[in-house]
């Protein structure tokens, strides 16, 4: 895999996209989980006016996603400066800047729309970051992760005890962290909040780690631009309330999401019951 990384490495971001793009369509043919959990959740919710418009959308969500995963080699195991460069644009990057001017750390917050890796990498060349990661089943996947991800000034932490553990004691030297706050956390570690419409289980450790900390946050979401032209990056603020209330984390996570749908990460299992905790409609 390794090696399979490093031949489409070498190929142009442009072509990478057209290939992934057809990676998306077959997925989507063959793969009945992958298809009808991505269809359920676009349609439920609501986006589209109309059957031609939820079509269309569909469409270009699968087409989306198989670039996401085609772009992983490239961006991984390119020259980390070329990767960096791959940010065309950074729009709001004075509300960072804002918010690390406070002297408490920063809380990054990157949903799954377009490619959130290059985020970390672009934060990493310039400031010291910390990003929780969960560690994949694989061991060469986590060999992959960290060759791609721990470049610049760019450290990972796990998803247990000592990962939180690190991150606090980044945000209290001042530095800044990264979280995937659309990411269904395990039981004991969040609570039940509307997200589309739907109760979704959703992480409060940002909330945690902002209180203990006094950190502000900020969130970023990472465009994926035509003809693999790179990305842009948009920075936006947020206030104390979307950052320590699930509910509000969720309502501002929509606002972007609402703003890039067709690259939005529909496929996961984002409503899924953790073992052990109760469902929604049993709290």
């Amino acid at each position: 895999m390794v090696i399979l990384f490093d031949v489409l490495a070498r190929l142009p971001l442009s072509v990478l996209h057209r290939i992934g793009a057809l990676f998306g369509w077959v997925t989507y043919l063959f793969s009945k989980r992958y298809s009808s959990r991505l269809r359920e959740n676009l349609q439920k919710a609501g986006l589209a006016r109309s059957e031609p418009e939820t079509k269309e959308l569909l469409h270009t969500n699968i087409r989306e996603m198989g670039k996401g995963v085609l772009e992983l080699p490239w961006v991984w195991r390119r020259p980390f400066e070329e990767v960096v460069a791959s940010v065309r644009r950074c729009h709001g990057w004075e509300h960072f800047e804002a918010a690390q001017a406070q002297g408490k750390g920063v809380i990054v917050l990157t949903p799954h729309i377009g490619c959130f890796e290059v985020i970390g990498l672009y934060i990493a060349a310039r400031v010291p970051m910390t990003c929780m990661y969960r560690v994949p089943r694989w061991k060469f996947l986590d060999t992959l992760m960290h060759e791609g991800r721990e470049r610049g000034q760019m450290k990972l932490a796990p998803t247990d005890l000592g990962g939180v553990r690190q991150l606090l004691k980044a945000l209290k030297k001042g530095q800044v962290i990264g979280v995937l706050p659309d990411q269904a956390p395990g039981n004991g570690e969040g609570e039940w909040a509307p997200f589309f419409g739907r109760p979704a289980y959703t992480i409060t450790l940002i909330g945690k780690l902002a209180e203990a900390s006094g950190a502000a946050a900020v969130m970023c979401v990472s465009e994926r631009l035509p003809g693999g032209a790179g990305y842009d990056l948009h920075f936006t603020p947020l206030d104390s309330g979307a950052v320590r209330s699930p509910a509000q984390m969720n309502v501002a996570l929509e606002q972007v999401i609402r703003q890039h749908p067709e690259q939005y990460l529909w496929s996961y299992n984002r409503y899924k019951v953790p073992r052990g905790a109760l469902p929604p409609d049993a709290v």
